[in-house]
């Protein structure tokens, strides 16, 4: 098959070596006669699949299983905006939350539903280009809530923050397993997998297991982390083949060297796009002023003349690159370059990007 540069912003690309045992257990897995989409989720072969992933989810982060657990959900990070206040806020409570971008901006409002929210930092002043070096705090606060790359705005936080008593909780969608962070800081991060875990479908929480009791009552039973971690995410049908899939990626990554290799090379794809952009500031702008803020996963630019958006885009389809229109809420463009998206793709960005400077700078 000839793949072009998959720069999609998720459902992103997936290694190949994942994509090719996944598509062999389509038609049968560990010798079952059956098909991966057709086992039983109570069955032994998947029973298996459901505890290597978890295993590995906690193996990766370097978390340690008698403390944390892991739960596979359904209804990606929009699902996560409601039940994180519903489990943890509450009337008559506050939480603070950092607001990043669009997708801090949905869980903020969600929030406000449950209870109080305070905003502890904000860089909506300066368009969501960099991520706010200070913050505020409220006394006995809920918790933190913090995104910890922003997609549509292209920042990234440079390191988890220290909370001292106040639980963190963090979104990590985008950034799930890209490098290495102390995730102990974290009582509960959550996950689309359609990103760097897996394909579309299930939703990665991974809790601290004390954390989890102290939940709120009363709530609808579907929408209790109690009801979940009870039934080890058995409560109703898990979304077995996109778990199955996470747990092909870990082995990836596993075999690729993890985290820390995963990271290596992560920062130098980025380097070389970033540095192709900062040789032609008057052509390109990126949009995030801080570069230490700058995303690893979601590299966000404009050109310095909108009119050449069109051509820019018609250049890159014709040199099989795709998806780089940016969101459609910021415009510009965005290379989203997950941990399988190939180092020689980024190297073909960045001549890109320096022959149509040559082109059209005149």
């Amino acid at each position: 098959m000839d793949r072009i540069y998959n720069f999609s912003a998720g459902p992103a690309i997936l290694p190949i070596p994942v994509l090719e045992e996944a598509s062999h257990s389509i038609l049968e897995i560990n010798h079952s006669g059956m098909s991966i989409l057709e086992v039983s989720h109570r069955g032994k072969d998947y029973e298996a699949i459901h505890h290597d992933t978890e295993d590995r989810i906690l193996r990766t982060l370097g978390l340690s299983a008698d403390t944390y657990q892991v739960l596979f959900l359904s209804g990606g990070a929009s699902m996560q905006f409601a039940m994180v206040p519903m489990n943890f806020l509450g009337k008559g409570r506050t939480a603070d939350y950092v607001h990043t971008g669009e997708w801090s901006a949905k869980a903020i409002a969600e929030a406000k539903r449950i209870g109080e929210v305070h905003i502890a930092a904000s860089s909506e002043a300066d368009r969501f280009s960099c991520i706010p070096e200070s913050r505020t705090s409220t006394p006995g606060a809920s918790y933190l809530h913090i995104t910890t790359n922003n997609t549509i705005e292209g920042t990234e936080w440079p390191d988890l923050p220290v909370t001292n008593d106040v639980p963190l909780i963090a979104d990590m969608s985008s950034d799930i397993f890209a490098r290495e962070l102390d995730c102990s800081r974290c009582h509960l991060i959550y996950a689309g997998a359609q990103k760097n875990a897996g394909p579309a479908g299930v939703t990665l929480v991974i809790a601290r297991k004390d954390y989890i009791q102290q939940a709120n009552e009363g709530l609808p039973v579907i929408l209790s982390y109690k009801t979940h971690s009870k039934s080890d995410s058995l409560y109703n049908t898990p979304p077995v083949y996109a778990i199955y899939v996470v747990g092909l990626v870990l082995k990836w990554i596993e075999v690729e060297g993890g985290l820390k290799a995963i990271e290596e090379r992560n920062r130098k794809k980025a380097a070389i796009v970033y540095d192709a952009l900062d040789a032609h500031p008057e052509m390109y702008e990126s949009a995030v002023t801080k570069k230490s803020d700058r995303s690893l996963m979601n590299i966000t630019f404009r050109l310095r003349d909108a009119k050449l958006e069109g051509v820019f885009l018609e250049g890159a389809r014709n040199k099989r690159m795709d998806g780089l229109k940016g969101h459609r809420s910021v415009g510009g463009f965005r290379a989203s370059i997950y941990n399988a998206f190939p180092v020689k793709g980024c190297q073909e960005l960045a001549d890109y990007l320096h022959s149509f400077t040559k082109q059209h700078n005149s």
